[in-house]
């Protein structure tokens, strides 16, 4: 099932605990995908961050990039807190958007 476009912030790693990116988009699936088959040059694809860890929906992209910016200004071991308090296992969620392993 696609999931309509509605503007998400989302968190990638390269595994628990390791790298983490994260991004906005409004087309989550699509993004994730890309960043699965190494389509997107940058920090992300040079750290191997592919799994979808975290993604928070929003009704508007400003208020989405708003968090982003939030988001990339914490601390790291505040991103981590936060992927565990819903992700306590850094499990890929990208099946749960609808996309394969």
């Amino acid at each position: 099932h696609a999931m309509p476009k509605e503007p998400c912030v989302y968190i990638i790693a390269s595994g628990r605990r390791g790298y983490v990116y994260i991004g906005v988009t409004s087309n989550l699936a699509q993004r994730i995908y890309q960043h699965k088959n190494g389509m997107i040059d940058g920090y992300a694809k040079r750290r191997n961050c592919k799994l979808l860890v975290r993604y928070e929906m929003f009704g508007d992209m400003e208020h989405a990039i708003t968090r982003e910016k939030q988001l990339k200004n914490w601390h790291r071991q505040w991103k981590f807190n936060l992927v565990e308090s819903e992700n306590p296992d850094w499990r890929d969620l990208a099946p749960d958007i609808g996309l394969s392993e």
